[in-house]
């Protein structure tokens, strides 16, 4: 099996549950046939580079799958009798398809810890002369040191 990718544009008038109804039945198309959906992408309306069947907008929708050649045939078939898609295209993706890896988010505690760290190594760390926002504390110290003056 190849892995394929396919980006169709939905008239903007379908909106909703019709748009959606759309995704589902191409969907549904290529898992009937054995392809296997690897990622499916609703990209929203967007402008046409140029006019296409008299419109200048239209709602993007990517899907990349693992299917057999005859699986692409009755595919764009059935993209070409249906009068709410008015354009597409279908190409080969030659080294396959590697979803991105997922990157988990750090604690918050973690991160806020790391960011006053660096907040004080910035301040020693700059020449004279450069205006450094100065920490909470040595506003404090600032403020003692003119009190007791």
């Amino acid at each position: 099996m190849r892995t394929y990718e396919s980006i169709f544009i939905v008239h903007p008038d379908v909106v909703g549950d019709d748009q959606t109804a759309i995704i589902d039945k191409y969907k549904t198309i290529l898992t009937d046939q054995g392809a296997e959906i690897l990622k499916l992408d609703n990209w929203g309306v967007r402008t046409l580079a140029y006019p296409v069947k008299k419109q200048t907008k239209g709602c993007y929708v990517l899907v990349i799958f693992e299917a057999g050649p005859k699986v692409i045939a009755e595919y764009e078939r059935r993209m070409r009798i249906d009068e709410k898609v008015i354009k597409f295209q279908t190409v080969t993706l030659e080294g396959g398809y590697e979803a991105p890896p997922v990157i988990e988010a750090a604690p918050e505690e973690a991160s806020t810890e790391a960011e006053e760290g660096t907040a004080e190594a910035v301040e020693t760390s700059a020449p004279t002369g450069e205006a450094v926002e100065p920490t909470a504390e040595a506003v404090d110290a600032a403020e003692e040191k003119t009190e007791e003056a």
